[in-house]
């Protein structure tokens, strides 16, 4: 494994740490009962998908690391396959969070688009690796 791909699973593991605070924060908001949240199934709703798309995303960034440097890409297209597999597990969950915010916000805002980013950046890395590792 290259040193990029090394420090880049560094950064991620790391990360996980911020994925780890994060369901304590969601399990603090159901058993504190914290207002504004089991009140508001759209956030629920949002909050929760941001959590599990944060830990999937790492996890799968992590995997592709290990795939990445087994490519014929120049040194530019690993790196550009590292950061599209690096960038979703932030985009995605910052999109779902930050969409939601408020409290009383009944629908997300503009926000949401990181979502879509975030997904379109993963996919451009994945179909990237999967067509370079045949």
């Amino acid at each position: 494994m290259s040193a990029s791909s090394l420090s880049t699973a560094g950064i991620l593991l790391i990360a996980l740490a911020a994925v780890e605070y994060g369901g304590v924060s969601l399990l603090r908001f159901i058993t504190g009962r914290v207002p504004g949240y089991l009140d508001n199934p759209v956030r629920q709703n949002l909050f929760r998908a941001g959590h599990a798309h944060a830990g999937v995303l790492v996890v799968l960034a992590l995997v592709g690391m290990l795939y990445v440097d087994q490519t014929g890409l120049s040194d530019t297209g690993k790196d550009l396959v590292r950061w599209g597999l690096a960038a979703p597990p932030i985009l995605m969950p910052l999109g779902f969070f930050l969409s939601i915010a408020p409290p009383r916000a009944e629908r997300p805002n503009a926000l949401i688009g990181f979502v879509y980013l975030g997904a379109v950046v993963l996919a451009a890395a994945v179909v990237t690796l999967g067509v370079n590792l045949l």
